[in-house]
């Protein structure tokens, strides 16, 4: 089933929602109803060439990596020791979700999700403190990174990029680590990716995740 929004904040619950995840569309993409989907474990999620009304999705069995559970490959930490990459939090979020739009021509593509609008509505939650990015340089370029909504010690990924090899991956891992250093529960991962899976991501149910979710704003 799925569920119209109004101009009211307010989701439903997730366990009436399609099998893929998808239970609303509607409503804006404002500070407020952003914040009110994610402590809920609803993210938005559409196609902004194709449609105007956003989506909503809040799958069942969820995508995450606990912090302290990040797997560093030999290769990955070769990379560390050898300081090929600096890797920053915050300091350029406008570049990081730019690249996460652009890269690899993503915005070309038809199903391109990551639009005007999305961009602006983050770039907000960044301005307010509810949205972070992680930044990969080789010398003074930007070549990776990722970004998401933070709230409490709980990270909701949302997109990340790279201009070279594993730069996506020294992000990660950074977060993972650092994310850990400060108490963090929770990477929601959104999405299964080979990707993702080699880094120690794995599917926990909603009940759990919301559980984890609730226990960090407490």
């Amino acid at each position: 089933m799925v569920f119209q929004l109004d101009n009211d904040l307010w989701f439903p619950d997730p366990h009436f929602g399609e099998d893929d995840g998808l239970i609303a569309v509607g409503g804006d993409l404002s500070v407020d109803r952003l914040l009110l989907a994610y402590s809920h474990g609803f993210f938005p999620w559409f196609s902004y060439k194709n449609r105007e009304e956003p989506l909503w999705y809040c799958p069942l069995q969820r995508f995450v990596i606990i912090p302290g559970e990040i797997h560093v490959s030999h290769t990955m930490r070769q990379m560390i020791r050898r300081g090929q990459y600096q890797v920053t939090i915050n300091r350029d979020f406008d570049g990081v979700i730019r690249g996460c739009a652009t890269a690899q021509n993503r915005n070309q593509e038809d199903g391109a999700w990551l639009g005007p609008n999305i961009i602006s509505a983050y770039t907000e939650l960044h301005r307010q403190g509810f949205a972070a990015s992680v930044e990969v340089w080789h010398d003074d370029l930007l070549v990776g990174g990722l970004y998401g909504v933070t709230l409490g010690s709980a990270f909701f990924g949302e997109s990340m990029f790279s201009l070279e090899p594993s730069a996506s991956k020294m992000a990660l891992i950074h977060l993972a680590r650092t994310f850990d250093e400060l108490g963090g529960s929770l990477i929601d991962c959104q999405l299964e990716t080979p990707h993702l899976r080699s880094m120690g991501a794995r599917f926990i149910p909603y009940d759990e995740y919301i559980r984890l979710i609730r226990s960090t704003a407490e």
